[in-house]
């Protein structure tokens, strides 16, 4: 089994900044990609940041320049660094792993979610 927890969301002021976390636990034996997504309610689940096992970094358009994502594999972490954070980044944040369990089966699992909610 493998379990992702996230934390580190809540309540901020239009131009704030917040850092979500995620870490990941249980049989594993690598962790590929891992990333960032994101639902407004009535939205479909999007892509906020993915970064690869190598460092690779992939941003929505909507956060470019504003989110940082960043790992570390020795700690099996994800963060999400937010920065002049906008109303239309409120959502439930997911973090997300995919990668080989230590029976060498494939996995790609989802945590439970962080509320961020941006207003003034």
């Amino acid at each position: 089994q493998v379990q992702l927890v996230e934390s580190g969301g809540g309540l901020v002021q239009p131009g704030g900044s917040l850092r979500l976390s995620c870490v990941a636990s249980g049989s594993i034996f690598t962790i590929a990609a891992m990333g960032w997504y994101r639902q407004a309610p009535g939205n479909e689940r999007e892509l906020v940041a993915r970064i690869s096992s190598g460092g690779r970094t992939t941003y929505a358009d909507s956060v470019k320049g504003r989110f940082t994502i960043s790992r570390d594999n020795a700690k099996k972490m994800v963060y999400l660094q937010m920065n002049s954070l906008k109303p239309e980044d409120t959502a439930v944040y997911y973090c997300n792993a995919g990668g080989m369990t230590l029976s060498l089966e494939s996995y790609d699992h989802w945590g439970q979610g962080t509320q961020v909610t941006v207003s003034s």
